[in-house]
């Protein structure tokens, strides 16, 4: 069954209501965005939680001291680096590393040869590029290219304007390892709206591979 990411998570609330919905993994902005968290409350609701819930830190480019820093101070078990985080860099981290890449065409695909298939990045988060913007457009990709990753030799985590309207669709297509979302369960920037989270779980797990 495909793992569930809720990323983009702002207060404890909706940490503590997407856990009880049936979420694997919560996704907390510490770098420079409208999404980002305060280091505080990711502490805190980080031990709110129970065990099992993978509590995923989201830096750009960030300086490797800072995010040790961060990690330690806010209980994360997993990093996601949305940057130009080198294969050199991701290697030097106790927690599991994800390294996210933003997908225009099959071309941006090369950029994954550069991590071994041993050490380093556990796995691929594969989000739409746009412009100027690292993360979180709430706009879709062709799949396609998400399949071929695959070959890669990595999990695959789907992201990028996933909702509860296409997210079934994009798990039959792409038989990921798990899928991310953010704005397609908000109610308001920031703000995840509970239906929309249950109807996006639902429908992820739903699906049979």
């Amino acid at each position: 069954m495909v793992k569930v990411k809720i990323c983009g998570i702002t207060n404890i609330e909706d940490a503590l209501l997407a856990v009880k919905l049936g979420a694997d993994a919560l996704g907390f902005v510490l770098a420079d965005s409208p999404r980002r968290a305060d280091p505080k409350m990711v502490r805190e609701g980080s031990l709110l939680l129970p065990p099992f819930i993978s509590r995923v830190g989201v830096f750009v480019d960030e300086d490797e001291a800072e995010v040790k820093k961060l990690a330690s101070f806010c209980g994360l078990d997993t990093l996601q680096f949305h940057g130009a985080e080198s294969p050199y860099y991701c290697k030097d981290f106790e927690q599991k590393v994800i390294k996210a890449l933003r997908v225009g065409d099959f071309s941006d695909l090369r950029a994954l040869s550069e991590y071994p298939a041993v050490g380093g990045v556990a796995a691929f988060l594969l989000d739409t590029f746009v412009e100027g913007k690292p993360g979180g457009t709430g706009e879709t990709f062709d799949w396609a290219i998400a399949k071929e990753a695959k070959k890669f030799g990595k999990p695959i985590i789907l992201s990028g304007g996933l909702d509860p309207d296409n997210v079934a669709q994009a798990i039959r297509e792409v038989n990921p390892y798990a899928v991310d979302v953010s704005s397609g369960v908000e109610s308001e920037l920031g703000k995840k709206d509970m239906e929309k989270m249950k109807e996006f779980i639902k429908r992820a797990k739903s699906v049979r591979s």
